[in-house]
């Protein structure tokens, strides 16, 4: 069929399904705003950046075991398909217990680097470390909606969000209003919520699809398989590991500032990630596209589709310039009762310089993601390196002179550096293959 078409409606719902995961977010920084007042949202968005370290790392080799279902897929090699995703689960398995031992054991000497203020340190670290306690929960979801995306499935993931937002959002007004468990109950909620919605995936996922019904062979962990997924995944982990390093890298300087600053921040980065879900949905659209394309050897409708896409993220930079411009105000106004006006002022000052730049922004998400279906991960981690440059250079020479104004251009910058680098390299390797193409005739 259409290549614009199949992505568009394969995208819809899986933006649908970020958008309610940003519910998740976006009802812990309400209603702790709302209940628990300004230091505790400045709390919770202090430990954004590290818990993006940790989650992005695990979401980032999710997607990669989800690429190696897609392929073998649209290869059309059931039984090897049913082995990928016994693998996928083994590792999830391995790799949630590596990364919670640590990161639990080191949360408040890892919010104590980031220079995180005394008065939101307590905030802080009673949320980080029950959201890590959970990693398990968030890996098992981020897999089973990442396999049952890669057979082309992008509702039924959506549909058990949806169920599991409005169970957070309960949790949390529960925990934090009735047993006054401060921003630990945000996280308890977060963490049970995401708990429930893997459960269902699973469920679902092995009583409908005979594809992915696995016997006890298919949990074996053979190690050809093993190697397989972590050159798969471990790449696109890393790019995320490296991009959270920069993040972290942008919050210490935020910190220096003070709680207002911290909490506009967080108020406008909320507004920004909702702004980023489109973009994030077609990013994972031309995923599963192109890498089930290249299972099939159908070159032609890889580059087809590209230009598709590049056209839907202009008209998603398009919709976010527009939010951005039209209710950014009363967006901000959500997250706490009476804000100060000096963390609106913040607040705004970092979302209208940075909505000029958001068409790179989209086509970073366009181009990494096509680059990773096409099996390409050691590039996004060169771009992901690129980043963490961007952002260390930035901090470490314009934030003395030009203060609160280099955290708003940080994120700028670093996004047409990276657009660049993914751009560059899809292109290159669009050339080498209609290249290849001509040579073979």
């Amino acid at each position: 069929g259409s290549p614009t078409k199949t992505i568009f409606f394969f995208s819809v719902p899986v933006l649908l399904g970020t958008l309610f995961q940003q519910i998740y977010n976006m009802a812990d920084t309400i209603i702790v705003g709302q209940f628990l007042g300004e230091d505790a949202l400045a709390a919770v968005g202090a430990t954004g950046s590290t818990v993006y370290l940790v989650i992005g790392f695990a979401s980032g080799l999710t997607q990669g075991c989800g690429i190696l279902v897609s392929q073998a897929f649209g290869g059309h090699r059931l039984n090897e398909l049913k082995k990928v995703v016994g693998t996928a689960l083994l590792l999830t398995v391995v790799f949630s217990v590596i990364l919670t031992i640590p990161t639990v054991s080191f949360s408040r000497q890892i919010l104590l680097a980031l220079h995180t203020p005394s008065n939101v340190l307590l905030y802080a670290h009673e949320y980080l470390r029950v959201i890590f306690g959970g990693i398990l929960c968030t890996m098992a979801y981020n897999i089973a909606a990442s396999m049952l995306r890669s057979l082309g499935d992008s509702r039924t993931p959506l549909y058990f969000l949806i169920l599991s937002s409005f169970l957070n959002i309960v949790l949390d007004i529960f925990f934090i209003a009735t047993l006054h468990m401060g921003t630990a109950g945000a996280a308890w909620a977060t963490v049970l919520s995401q708990g429930i919605s893997a459960l269902l995936c699973f469920w679902y996922m092995f009583h409908n699809y005979n594809n992915l019904r696995l016997s006890i062979r298919d949990l074996y962990p053979d190690p050809y398989r093993i190697l397989c997924m972590i050159q798969s995944g471990i790449p696109m982990a890393l790019n995320q590991t490296v991009t959270a390093f920069g993040i972290m890298i942008l919050q210490s300087g935020i910190n220096q500032f003070g709680s207002s600053v911290m909490a506009a921040y967080t108020a406008a980065s909320k507004l920004e990630s909702l702004v980023m879900q489109p973009m994030i949905a077609l990013g994972s659209g031309i995923s599963t596209y192109c890498a089930q394309n290249i299972g099939a050897r159908k070159t032609k409708r890889i580059f087809v589709g590209v230009r598709s896409t590049m056209l839907l993220s202009l008209g998603a930079a398009i919709l976010g310039m527009a939010l951005y411009g039209i209710a950014s105000k009363a967006i901000l106004r959500i997250f706490l009762s009476d804000p100060s006006p000096e963390m609106i002022h913040y607040a705004l000052q970092y979302l209208y310089t940075s909505v000029w730049f958001l068409l790179f922004l989209a086509w970073i998400f366009l181009f990494r993601n096509a680059l990773v279906g096409l099996g390409n991960g050691l590039i996004t981690i060169i771009g992901g390196v690129a980043e963490l440059l961007c952002r260390f250079l930035c901090i470490h020479f314009l934030l003395q002179p030009f203060g609160f104004w280099c955290i708003c251009l940080t994120n700028p910058i670093t996004w047409i550096v990276a657009c660049s680098l993914f751009c560059g390299f899809y292109f290159r390797w669009e050339h080498q293959q209609k290249h290849c193409s001509k040579s073979a005739r």
